[in-house]
């Protein structure tokens, strides 16, 4: 019989994951949803330039989930965790192909510190997916999974401008990110190390939208 996650236990943890997610996910930030990305003049280089920083940040394999994965051993996220990175495997694919039918990255002032900077936050999030704090790790795969959402949306908004189809997503949902986020937190150490694993990966998120806009920003006033 498949595990699931038990329902006995308090959802304080989950309910946080999903405040924090949803007070400070990329669906807050005003880029990702803004005119000037999806719709303006220039949101061809601008969905472009998405397109290629997502996929240097998270195109990687292993990336977050699979690293956390070998940081958890409790059966219910584990179980989680391998059902999202089967997932994540599509999403990588599809931002492969991305990068491909956007062509070259769009040239703007400092590009070097630019890739610099997103390379630094694929370090950071690594270095947060294997943190020996128990919850850590899986907070910031829930929230990735969580987060990816939002930005998926805006990935099917530059696959269409560029022509190709998207996959399906095909990433565990809400419901069951709260139930694992609430069957884990078995102490508040837990729930206090899940929750700034995911508030550290949502920052980083942030940090990323900031980037594109700044260079979103650069290249229009050039």
């Amino acid at each position: 019989m498949a595990s699931t996650a038990r329902t006995d236990r308090p959802q304080g943890a989950g309910e946080m994951l999903a405040a924090l997610v949803a007070e400070h996910g990329s669906a807050r930030h005003p880029y990702s949803a803004s005119q000037a990305l999806l719709e303006g003049e220039h949101s061809a280089r601008n969905l472009a330039d998405v397109a290629h920083f997502v996929c240097l940040l998270h195109g990687r394999y292993p990336g977050v989930i699979e690293l956390a994965a070998q940081r958890v051993t409790d059966p219910i996220p584990r179980a989680w965790l391998h059902r999202a990175g089967l997932g994540f495997a599509s999403e990588r694919a599809f931002l492969a192909r991305l990068v491909v039918a956007a062509g070259p990255i769009p040239s703007t002032l400092g590009q070097a510190r630019s890739e610099a900077a997103v390379i630094g936050q694929t370090h950071a999030l690594a270095t947060l997916a294997q943190s020996e704090r128990n919850g850590c790790a899986l907070g910031a795969a829930l929230a990735l999974v969580l987060d990816w959402r939002p930005i998926r949306a805006v990935l099917d908004g530059a696959a269409q401008r560029f022509g190709i189809q998207p996959p399906p997503l095909d990433l565990p949902g809400l419901k069951d990110a709260i139930a694992v986020a609430a069957d884990s937190a078995t102490t508040p150490g837990i729930e206090r190390a899940i929750g700034f694993g995911a508030q550290q990966l949502l920052v980083q998120h942030s940090g990323l939208w900031d980037l594109l806009e700044t260079r979103e920003m650069a290249r229009r006033d050039a």
